[in-house]
This record gives C-alpha cells, structure tokens and sequence, in this order.
C-alpha cells in the first residue's frame, strides 16, 4: 500500500468512529424527544437505548473472530449498511418497535467499526507510528461525543426536530464510505498464537476478573452521560453541555494519558480513576446550577481512562488471550451497558412516582428522580474501589514475589 492510500484508509476510519460517536451523543441528545414524540416511558427508553449497547458486542466479537478469513474490506461495508439501515429506520420508525430494530443496526455497525479498523490500522503501520495512530483514532469516540454534543445542544435550541439531528449522522457515515471506496485494505496478519491458546488463556482467573471489572467500569461511564439529558435536564444547568464537557475532557486526557500509565501502572490509574468517578457521580447526583459542570470535569476525569487501560490491562497482563481477547473484554462492557439500560429507565420512573407522592411536580419532580437515580449509580464505581484496590495489591505483591525469587 502507498502512503495515500494508508492515509485514506486511517482517515475513513476516524469518520467511522465519529458516526459511532454522532450514533451515542445524538441519540441521548434526543431521547426525551423520542419520550414525547411515541409517547414512551423511561423504561422503554432504556430498551430502545438496550440495543445500540446489544449490536455493538455481537457484531464486535464475530468481526474479531473472523477478521483474519474475510478482512476488514468485508467488515467495514457491513458496517456501512448497517449504519445507513438504522440511521433510515430511525427517522422513519414510526413507533417503539420501529426505534428498538433501527437502534440494533447502528449498534451492529459499531461494533464492526470497531472490529475492522483496530487491527486495520495496526497492519497498515508499525512501531511507534502506529501506537501514535491507534491513540489519535481511540480519541475520536470522546472527541465525536463532543462534537455531537454540541451539535445536538445547537439544534435543540434552533428547535430543529429530533429528524434532523439523526439525518446528521448521515454526514460521517458517507464521508468514511467515500474515503474507503476504491481503496486497497491490507492482507489480515496471522495471529502469534493459536485460538486454542487464546480460549485457553481465558479460562484463566484474572482474565475472568478483568471481564468483571469491565461490566462496571462500562457502566460507569456509559450509565450516566446516555441518560444525560433526561436525568440532568431539571439540574438548572444544559445536558448536552455537560455531556460535551465530560467527552472533550476524556479526549484530551486519554491523549496524553501515556504518562500516568507508565507512572502508577494500569492497575494504579484505574483505582484512581474509579475514586475520581465515585466521587463525580456523587457530585452529580447532588449538585445543579453552575456547580453541575464541576461535577462533570470530576466525573470526567475518572471515567477516560476506563476503557483503554482496561484493555491495555488485558494485553500487559494476559498477552496470551490476543487481539480476541481484547474483543471480548470489550463486548463484556458493551453487554453490560444493554443490560442496565431498562434497569435504570425503570429507576426512572419509580423515581418519578415515589417523588409525586410527596407532593413534588414539574421541575422539582424531574430533579428529585434525576438525582435519586443518578444516586443509585454510585454503587458501581464503588464496587470498583474495591476490585482495583485488590487487584493491585495482588499484582504488586506478585512483582515483590518474583523480585525476591530472582534475587
């Protein structure tokens, strides 16, 4: 491949995240439109939002699986017409069940994305050059989030109707379509071992406790900033701004987030990333006015680093399991998020009823169940207090072990 075409082919893949990104931020950015538009509790709500995290694991799990016999050519145009599927059948939905297939699609268009270009952009660079390209392409989730936050927040002031915010995610999806059409896609790689060995290397008791970690650690970011807009929207301060500060930061921090890595390890970073989160939730379940997008940059500074490190934990301390592995840890957090999405719909609304019965209406009545909710949330970076504070006692007693055998 030439440098043009590997230039392409990076670039198509970063527009191909951003629709990821348009997909998460857009969607949340019109949620209680969608409410009130089909008439739909928060509980449906969480459904509807079920599916975008249910297609992404599946779709990402069978890419990885089959990336090396069918390439990521084959992927990314399955990808491409599932975008294109569910952004069509969202406008024209018609209803709750129209919303629920629509939202599967794109979620199978993610997790292709994702399946398709990790490894794409690995093949077509090497050494340093593609550590810098992977990290600059990891930072297009949060860096889209933020775009299309923005986007969303302006086109909700103009009262542009949700139909026009999802035609947006229409732009990215044709400009990756462009940059790839026509363009040579590198030859899959043999994997250094076996999938034998990367099944076996699973079965193993701190692979198992990584995929614990990461059911939490997904739903501690992706719990509170899709429900954004409906759970803050009473908190006197704007959702959306609040979901674009919290993205924009976890762009720029997970840009230069090499540092602390390599300073603290990922088992240190990721202990302190769920202090900081606890305590972002914590902000955000109690604060309003001003002091809500202080809360956000707290809460922002815990949940970045997440998701890389946990999978950059998978790769240090379970190298064996291989680019599959990875893809499962990931799936793990993705499946977890589509499972509490209803969960916390149905916090909602029984929120909302045990606030009307102690006389609380309109505003004051979305502020207590939006605070109440985002209070049941704290458990989960709690938990993780816990989990990492074990985990990386037991990782630095295992250095203090084989230091002392090697002495």
């Amino acid at each position: 491949m030439n440098d043009a075409n590997s230039k392409r082919l990076f670039y198509g893949s970063c527009f191909a995240l951003i629709t990821t990104a348009f997909s998460f931020s857009i969607r949340a950015g019109i949620l209680a439109q969608l409410g009130t538009t089909f008439n739909l509790s928060a509980t449906q709500l969480g459904f509807i939002n079920q599916m975008w995290f249910l297609g992404f694991p599946i779709s990402m799990v069978l890419g990885g699986i089959f990336y090396g016999s069918i390439g990521p050519k084959k992927i990314m145009i399955v990808a491409f017409f599932a975008h294109m599927i569910g952004i069509l059948l969202t406008i024209y939905s018609g209803g709750y069940t129209g919303l629920l297939i629509s939202t599967l699609f794109i979620g199978i268009g993610n997790g292709c994305t994702e399946a398709a270009c990790n490894p794409m952009i690995a093949t077509a660079y090497s050494g340093k050059l593609m550590n810098t390209l992977l990290n600059r392409f990891h930072m297009w989730f949060p860096g889209g989030i933020f775009l299309g936050s923005l986007i969303s927040f302006g086109m909700t002031k103009l009262e542009l109707g949700w139909e026009a915010q999802i035609w947006v995610i229409m732009i990215p999806t044709l400009i990756y379509a462009y940059l790839f059409y026509g363009q040579s896609f590198p030859e899959p790689k043999g994997d250094a071992a076996s999938l034998s060995s990367n099944l076996s290397a699973m079965i193993t008791p701190l692979f198992l406790f990584i995929c614990v970690c990461m059911t939490l650690t997904a739903i501690s970011e992706f719990g509170p900033t899709q429900w954004a807009q409906l759970i803050l929207a009473k908190s006197g301060a704007e959702p959306m701004v609040i979901l674009a500060i919290i993205f924009g930061l976890m762009a720029i921090g997970r840009y230069f987030g090499g540092e602390f890595v390599h300073k603290f390890d990922q088992t240190g970073v990721l202990l302190g990333a769920a202090i900081f989160t606890t305590l972002g939730v914590f902000l955000l379940s109690t604060q309003t006015g001003p002091m809500a997008y202080v809360a956000a940059v707290v809460f922002a500074m815990g949940v970045c680093y997440f998701w890389p490190n946990m999978i950059g934990l998978t790769a240090e301390k379970v190298p064996s399991s291989g680019a599959i592995g990875m893809s499962i840890v990931g799936a793990f957090g993705m499946f977890s998020s589509a499972i509490w999405q209803p969960i916390i719909g149905g916090w909602i609304d029984k929120s909302k009823e045990q606030a009307s019965t102690t006389g609380l209406q309109g505003d004051a009545l979305e502020l207590a169940a939006g605070q109440a909710t985002l209070s049941k949330m704290i458990m989960f970076p709690v938990i993780l207090i816990v989990l990492f504070a074990i985990l990386l006692f037991w990782i630095r007693s295992r250095k203090a072990n084989s230091v002392a055998v090697n002495a």
